[in-house]
């Protein structure tokens, strides 16, 4: 799987201008076990290069868009980061192994407790859980050294940008028929520049069981 997602992100620079992936982000995606984040009877299919149906009308991202997500939020080991949409807890565990800190959103209540219980059952000390709304963040967390939303809006909520730290990194996909993966770095002066990355495909962000 990791060779797999190593030759496509040569293929186009890792997203971000450099040849390939942080070698940091590679080993977390090689220590992270995919089986356990899908349902037993996918397992067979938990390292191919393709997104898999969670339940509940979610999905388990495409490994490839977990790197290449990873790579663009840059995180540090001091970080702490903010995932909206926790799913099976998958990319959670990746960023477990990154960040210092890391605080996840989920709506679908049956889905968030389950990924609790998964990270908590791996290990995943680092992993903070919340069932709610993540169109408006965890202020009682913020301010937060990157932000990671992995079902799409149709705009980039405000409440993200204002719990991001100056300097902090939102990776998004936003659009509603079409969608872009979105980097969103905020400055100094509170301002933000937005830069497009790829054409992508998620489910859409849900809030309150209303989409975006």
């Amino acid at each position: 799987m990791v060779e797999t997602i190593q030759h496509m992100a040569r293929s186009i620079g890792g997203g971000v201008g450099h040849a390939g992936f942080d070698p940091r982000v590679l080993a977390a995606l090689r220590s992270v076990p995919r089986h356990e984040f899908v349902p037993p009877k996918l397992s067979e299919l938990a390292y191919s290069n393709q997104a898999l149906p969670i339940g509940l009308g979610q999905t388990i991202s495409q490994p490839f868009i977990v790197a290449l997500m990873t790579d663009l939020l840059q995180v540090k080991p001091s970080d702490r980061v903010l995932e909206i949409g926790t799913g099976s807890g998958y990319q959670a565990a990746v960023l477990s192994l990154l960040a210092r800190e890391v605080y996840s959103i989920e709506i679908v209540a049956e889905l968030g407790k389950s990924a609790a219980l998964t990270l908590s059952r791996l290990g995943h000390a680092n992993v903070t859980a919340l069932i709610g709304d993540g169109y408006q963040g965890w202020e009682g967390h913020a301010p937060y050294d990157a932000i990671i939303v992995t079902a799409a809006p149709n705009h980039v909520p405000p409440a993200l940008i204002a719990q991001l730290k100056p300097g902090g990194r939102l990776v998004i996909p936003v659009g509603v028929t079409y969608q872009e993966l979105m980097v969103v770095v905020k400055a100094a002066d509170g301002t933000s520049t937005s830069t497009r990355i790829v054409p992508v495909r998620f489910v859409p962000l849900t809030r309150d069981g209303k989409s975006n």
